[in-house]
């Protein structure tokens, strides 16, 4: 599957001086991990479904995430690309507030991917994780 030529690289804004506010119902999902490789992805596994480019030195820290589609304003759910999402019951270090750029296999539903470079070895597969779509006040 070709991409259109028109690709942008995406800056997360993470703003720590404001306070955070529900948009949404909270959700309860899958949480997984993926890496930007062939295995795990299409073709192009530094292109996101949003076409946003995924640079080289990746990591958790980015706080990118993918969401099944079942979850996602296309396919009938409450999220878009773009969404700023608080996600809590994972771990101390992976709580925290992702921004929705790809999206999974649709054989997954009411699942999350958060993107982390292989170099993290992270394992994660945690169920009943809340998601809430959050913007700032």
């Amino acid at each position: 599957m070709s991409r259109p030529a028109e690709r942008r690289v995406a800056k997360s804004k993470v703003n720590k001086s404001k306070e955070y506010v529900a948009q949404s119902p909270t959700y309860r999902v899958t949480a997984t991990i993926y890496e930007a490789v062939p295995g795990q992805t299409d073709d192009e596994p530094f292109v996101t479904a949003d076409n946003s480019l995924i640079k080289p030195h990746y990591g958790t820290k980015k706080r990118w995430m993918a969401l099944s589609r079942d979850l996602l304003k296309r396919w009938g759910g409450g999220f878009d690309f773009g969404d700023t999402v608080r996600v809590s019951g994972i771990s101390k270090k992976l709580d925290g507030v992702y921004t929705v750029h790809d999206t999974m296999n649709q054989r997954h539903r009411h699942c999350m991917d958060i993107l982390a470079h292989t170099s993290e070895n992270l394992d994660v597969f945690t169920k009943g994780v809340k998601i809430q779509k959050v913007a700032f006040e």
